[in-house]
């Protein structure tokens, strides 16, 4: 009797052993998550693009962004560029304008996105949801602003949080279990407002010659305080052939954002058409380099106890590119401009990459004291743990706020600390994402 139950127990053993290799554990779509995130963002093509680029830059680089719409709007296509990267050992992100299934002008619930995880689990990251929301704002760029005219800075910033968040919603809900999808975009500026909206992480734009270190501060600083997660997309440095910039200057861009604590590292691939690419060799290069750096050294996180904040007055949408720049898009700088960039400037000098730039509205919804010190846009008090003072008026930009107490610096010298490298001119041309492109391209990519 012993002999017989031994047999079974045996032959039960055998049995589930051979089922287990038929049908694998969910554990198998689970990798280890990277401390970094480093990669590229294809935005042109169809699926052998997409293999193409990522047979290249598989072995030097872990997260590939689907950006091409002829591919991402398409679900065989989809699926199989998705199935490759995963195959490749990829982490990805999909790029989309409206959820699988659906369209502009109708939407069900889909359930891609829960086959997508159940597919391929934690290597498919999330959606990018559309980009730039904030940087179009800035730059009145006609059909793209959500905001077309507000009585006050309060008012506009209600309207950008509800205009925005009802689009954010709007394709979170086209998808069952949409709650638990994360969210992507890449913008650059108005980082802060984006994330009230609902995005879950913003990827600051190192692009054209803006201050790369004055994006971070604003862009950390936002995601530190509101508890989200925050990148680096390297994008364009011309309007025109080759683009981008050179691969050393590429590697000390990848450099800069892994040691200010980027958890996502990307560089945009694309030309104007989104018809190719514009990585030469010599950028294929420096991902390399940067690779065998990161793997080489484990970075050092500038943790908050060792940063200080400056905290700019609530709704001051201002864009910080030079003495020109608009806030919300709508007004001219105002009579706290110079003063408030005079002040930032110096600071920005003196911190460098210890510097986060935060909202006075961030004070109190969420853990912040942590921070070494903070500098107020009317004070020039540093003192560690220091409360607020009350919220000033803005009911109507023509009342400017009061209170600011300026430091006795020069404002030409102290201002040059935040332009520096900051181009006056606002970006007229964005790198993409014109929905009349973006169909015009859908369609080739599908005929």
């Amino acid at each position: 009797m012993k002999y017989r139950l031994f047999g079974l127990l045996l032959l039960l053993t055998l049995i589930i052993s051979a089922l287990s290799s038929v049908f694998p554990s969910q554990s198998v779509n689970t990798k280890k998550l990277p401390d970094v995130f480093v990669g590229v963002d294809i935005a042109y093509g169809d699926v052998n693009a997409v293999k193409e680029l990522a047979d290249e830059v598989s072995s030097y680089t872990n997260l590939f962004v689907l950006g091409c719409t002829g591919v991402t709007q398409n679900k065989l296509k989809l699926e199989e560029s998705c199935q490759y990267l995963f195959e490749k050992g990829l982490f990805f992100v999909v790029y989309q304008e409206y959820p699988i299934d659906s369209s502009w002008h109708s939407i069900g619930k889909s359930d891609w996105v829960e086959k997508a995880k159940t597919r391929w689990g934690n290597q498919f990251l999330g959606i990018y949801y559309t980009d730039e929301v904030g940087g179009r704002q800035l730059d009145h760029v006609p059909n793209w602003m959500s905001v077309e005219k507000a009585s006050s800075y309060a008012d506009a910033n209600t309207q950008f949080n509800n205009g925005v968040g009802e689009a954010v919603n709007w394709f979170r809900n086209g998808y069952s279990g949409g709650n638990d999808i994360c969210l992507f975009t890449s913008d650059y500026g108005l980082y802060w407002f984006d994330y009230q909206a609902g995005y879950d992480v913003i990827l600051a734009q190192f692009g054209w010659n803006y201050s790369r270190q004055l994006n971070i501060g604003l862009c950390r600083g936002a995601a530190t305080a509101l508890d989200k997660e925050w990148g680096a997309m390297i994008t364009w440095t011309y309007k025109q052939p080759p683009y981008i910039e050179s691969g050393e200057e590429l590697y000390n861009d990848l450099l800069l954002a892994y040691d200010n604590g980027a958890k996502y590292i990307m560089v945009f691939n694309s030309n104007e058409e989104y018809l190719g690419g514009i990585l030469e060799q010599e950028h294929l290069d420096a991902l390399k380099e940067f690779w065998q750096y990161s793997q080489l050294n484990p970075r050092k996180a500038i943790s908050v106890i060792d940063r200080v904040a400056y905290v700019l007055p609530e709704d001051y949408a201002y864009g910080f590119r030079g003495p020109n720049d608009k806030i919300w898009g709508l007004w001219e700088a105002d009579t706290l401009s110079t003063p408030i960039s005079s002040h930032l400037g110096s600071i920005l000098e003196q911190y460098g990459f210890k510097l986060d730039i935060i909202y006075e509205d961030a004070i109190g919804i969420g853990d912040i004291q942590g921070y070494r010190s903070f500098f107020y846009w009317n004070s020039s008090s540093t003192e560690p743990g220091r409360t607020l003072p009350a919220p000033r008026d803005t009911a109507s930009p023509e009342t400017p706020l009061e209170g600011f107490s300026y430091i006795d610096l020069p404002i030409v010298l102290a201002f040059a600390g935040v332009t520096l490298a900051v181009s006056v001119g606002s970006i007229v041309l964005v790198r993409r994402r014109w929905s009349e492109k973006r169909v015009l391209v859908a369609k080739k990519a599908n005929q």
